[in-house]
């Protein structure tokens, strides 16, 4: 089945001082299984792979190889949500709003979120969602 994949899994994939087993585990999942992302993930992982550039914790060429592996993976990005329902989600359980994209993402397509994001993951319990990892 598939599973929710948010940005805090997948940036462990590329930084190894940031390395965890249940990413490891994830990772590992999609061999066999694919992952959702709301379209925002596109971003946000260039975005965090950037700044890893800047701050010295990989080269271009590292992001470079890390961006041609992570497109042959099967992940796959999802229509627009209803952006009311983020927002509310977002206001019950005070989270970022692209965080709750996430949220409302497991939730409406009744699916497991992977995410190491500690308030996330609880969000996510109180909503009665799957976590894949937490």
């Amino acid at each position: 089945m598939p599973i929710v994949l948010d940005a805090s899994i997948t940036a462990t994939w590329h930084f190894p001082d940031e390395a965890s087993e249940q990413a490891d585990a994830v990772l590992e999942a999609l061999e066999e299984d694919s992952a959702l992302v709301p379209l925002h993930w596109w971003f946000e992982i260039r975005n965090v792979l950037l700044i890893g550039e800047r701050r010295g914790r990989a080269s271009r060429e590292q992001t470079a190889d890390f961006l041609e592996r992570l497109v042959e993976l099967p992940i796959r990005s999802a229509p627009l949500p209803d952006g009311g329902q983020v927002l509310e989600l977002a206001r019950t359980h005070q989270l970022m709003f692209y965080d709750a994209a996430y949220l409302e993402l497991a939730r409406r397509e009744r699916l497991a979120l992977a995410t190491l994001d500690k308030r996330l993951a609880e969000a996510a319990r109180r909503e009665g969602l799957t976590l894949v990892a937490s």
